[in-house]
């Protein structure tokens, strides 16, 4: 939820009237997605999220950056008819798991990247983001969040700060 995927789904997700749960950790990770407005934010190390989701009747559509073990958590925390979009693998990309909950609720299970799509796709969604996406940001309904700036030279400083899960929002490099 706080990070800088997270922050920005909760964000768009709350501009379209989408009632939003996220999952983070620690308290102060959780705070900020709270504070950028997600309904509810359930702290993974010391909650249930798929007995909370499943609690508020479960989720339409699910965003995970995780992957590995929440692969099939997410499947049980799903509607009838959700779709799951899994956008990265923090946690791994190889896991086992029974795929049939995802014939038995009709679950769409889907994977993206931008990196091999043809710029014909890659210039659609830029269309699409000016259309939809810039008037929110204009409006100042969506903000970029940016934790920390470091120069190309101090990356390893950069992804210490990543791994350490203590930032809010992107954490970014600079070429000079």
């Amino acid at each position: 939820g706080a990070g800088g995927i997270g922050a920005t789904a909760i964000q768009l997700a709350r501009a379209f009237g989408v009632k939003v749960f996220a999952t983070d950790s620690p308290a102060a990770r959780c705070d900020f997605a709270r504070g950028l407005g997600a309904d509810r934010v359930i702290d993974y190390r010391v909650e249930d999220f798929v007995e909370i989701l499943r609690e508020a009747g479960g989720a339409n559509v699910i965003l995970d950056i995780v992957g590995g073990p929440n692969i099939e958590k997410n499947f049980k925390a799903a509607n009838h008819d959700a779709r799951i979009i899994q956008l990265a693998f923090g946690a791994g990309s190889k896991v086992e798991i029974n795929l049939m909950p995802v014939m038995l609720k009709r679950l769409s299970y889907t994977g993206s990247t931008l990196r091999t799509r043809p710029p014909k796709f890659k210039n659609e969604i830029a269309r699409q983001l000016e259309e939809k996406v810039w008037p929110l940001i204009a409006a100042g309904q969506i903000k970029t969040m940016v934790n920390a700036v470091f120069p190309l030279a101090e990356a390893a400083k950069a992804h210490a700060l990543m791994e350490s899960s203590t930032h809010t929002g992107k954490i970014l490099l600079t070429l000079e």
